[in-house]
């Protein structure tokens, strides 16, 4: 259940009351697409960074170990040990983006595992019941991603093909929920605004699925390759129509600048794995902007990553010993720069919730949306 407690403009601050606790909004999920966060993160480490959401994918979790077996073994929360709220993302983006050969038609998608080659036919039904398996708090509706740009004809399809899966997905997961050796009965279910570019599909599909009254609704296909004025049109067309009492998910996005753009326009939930990814080649987010940790000139360099941080890394450890981990392919390097990243975008989110509480966002936003983008 989402509770808005103000507004600033069109941002909102609320709080998003889950199976397995209240996630205060806007708020940063931290990517664990196998069950872990890639840089040697474990589940207290999250806690310990201020994460309040992890977010598992169903494609991979379902392909390698297997959502049977992590079922057979207590469900996602037991299985990594994080007691939090996880959402498990349906597959669809990976079915389209992995398999080199894909089938589609009414009941979902025949492709090939990019893992062993082995024939996986997955739609509404069957992504269901894998992330009923895993035992996640959100499960997020199977959806066909289709490529920016493509054509308006096909894209009209797609969205009402994703409409028709959405209201499949909703079926099977009450039925799913009502079993008796269901792991987490409470499991809740969110929809994905698709439409591409197109200002009047988007509309209209938001439109279509707000009757449905799920638990929250996503936008998805965006943070693809589009630039990101196109990005930020899209959302705002397609905010009015979202339900107000209803949480409102980007999916995929992005740096500081585009979230903080994206609370400007009525956001509240996000995922990405660029502060984890960026971080593993030396690139580490501050609120000065941007630096490139493998530069020479940090060789010598005693400060911390980022001087206004209070992560663990920053905390304990110098520029200089952090790029000679990373130089000397150091697993220990990796690991301290995935925590500060992760640290600085948790901690990006708690300082936008605190200027919404102090109805100073629209400040924050002047100073910070094209500062913490910035390469130094």
């Amino acid at each position: 259940m989402y509770k808005l407690i103000k507004t600033e403009g069109q941002a909102r601050r609320g709080q998003f009351t889950t199976p397995h606790g209240v996630v205060e909004t806007p708020a940063f999920q931290n990517v664990a697409t196998c069950g872990a966060i890639k840089g040697g993160l474990e589940a207290s480490d999250l806690k310990n960074i201020g994460a309040q959401v992890m977010l598992c994918n169903t494609y991979h979790l379902h392909v390698r170990p297997g959502d049977e077996l992590i079922r057979d073994l207590g469900g996602l929360h037991k299985f990594t040990g994080w007691d939090g709220p996880i959402l498990t993302d349906s597959g669809g983006f990976q079915v389209f983006s992995l398999a080199k050969l894909r089938k589609i038609r009414e009941e979902g998608v025949e492709f090939n595992s990019h893992i062993d080659g082995r024939h996986i036919f997955m739609g509404p039904e069957e992504s269901m019941r894998i992330q009923s398996n895993l035992g996640s708090t959100i499960a997020m509706a199977f959806d066909e991603c289709v490529e920016n740009p493509a054509e308006y004809s096909y894209a009209k399809q797609s969205c009402e093909r994703t409409t028709r899966w959405l209201i499949r997905c909703k079926e099977e997961m009450e039925r799913l929920n009502a079993k008796y050796d269901t792991i987490n009965k409470e499991q809740m279910l969110f929809g994905i605004n698709q439409g591409c570019t197109y200002d009047d599909l988007r509309i209209k599909h938001m439109e279509e699925i707000a009757k449905l009254d799920l638990d929250g609704y996503a936008i998805g296909g965006l943070a693809v390759g589009e630039p990101k004025e196109e990005m930020y049109r899209v959302i705002s067309a397609v905010e009015p129509y979202a339900p107000r009492d209803k949480i409102r998910y980007l999916m995929g996005v992005g740096t500081p600048g585009n979230i903080i753009e994206a609370v400007y326009r009525g956001v509240d939930l996000f995922d990405c794995v660029m502060p984890s990814r960026n971080a593993r080649h030396g690139q580490l987010f501050t609120w000065d902007g941007v630096i490139n940790l493998n530069n020479a000139k940090y060789e010598r360099d005693e400060s911390p990553i980022d001087p206004h941080c209070d992560c663990p890394t920053c905390k304990a450890h110098s520029r200089a010993y952090v790029r000679h981990l990373l130089k000397a392919n150091e697993v220990l390097g990796l690991r301290l720069c995935v925590q500060h990243n992760l640290y600085f975008y948790n901690n990006l989110m708690s300082e936008i919730r605190l200027a919404l509480d102090e109805d100073r966002f629209t400040e924050f936003h002047d100073k910070y949306v094209d500062l913490l983008d910035t390469r130094i």
